[in-house]
């Protein structure tokens, strides 16, 4: 299946599944805190991504099982919700 702008329908995503998440800020602790924060007792993967180029940006990639849609968007919106998070993708 082919992804655009042009397709009317979501794709079909099967759960459990893996799902990833990469946040975007400025300062690593907090975002690694937020992860935590965000997981709770969940087992998550996580791992440093890039810096800018000047370094005021980091980012971090977390990946989890999530049971439901209801559940990554929940810990998606708590990433997004949280004041030491940018961006989250």
């Amino acid at each position: 299946m082919i992804l655009d702008d042009k397709s009317p329908e979501k794709p079909k995503i099967e759960y459990p599944t893996q799902w990833g998440f990469k946040l975007i800020g400025r300062d690593k602790e907090a975002l690694l805190r937020c992860i935590k924060e965000a997981m709770g007792g969940k087992e998550h993967l996580c791992s440093l991504g890039n810096a800018s180029k000047t370094g005021k940006f980091h980012s971090y990639n977390a990946s989890c099982l999530v049971e439901t849609q209801e559940e990554r968007d929940r810990i998606f919106k708590y990433c997004q919700d949280h004041d030491d998070v940018d961006m989250v993708i």
